[in-house]
């Protein structure tokens, strides 16, 4: 686990908003020029991005919800490294 990445703070950035979509039945990620499909694990590591958890914490609580899931750790980093490639969120 990447030391810095796991105590950054994520959010998102201005103009990106996540919401469901009862149309497309599934969680959007909205931003001016579009919107994206999530499926449910983005969802739920995107639900807990707030500005106030770091991504340990986030990793954590999504830990105790998915006690069965190997390895949720490192997917959990490497989908919030991805969302930030892609402009989605930020750090603080």
């Amino acid at each position: 686990m990447s030391a810095p990445l796991a105590t950054a703070v994520p959010m998102f950035r201005p103009g990106y908003r996540m919401q469901w979509e009862p149309v497309q039945d599934c969680h959007v990620l909205l931003y001016p020029e579009g919107m994206v499909k999530l499926n449910d694990s983005a969802a739920e590591v995107l639900k807990r991005v707030d500005g106030k958890r770091s991504v340990n914490e986030i990793i954590a609580e999504l830990q105790a919800c998915f006690p069965s899931a190997p390895e949720l750790d490192e997917d959990v980093l490497a989908f919030i490294g991805e969302a930030h490639e892609n402009h989605w969120i930020r750090f603080r």
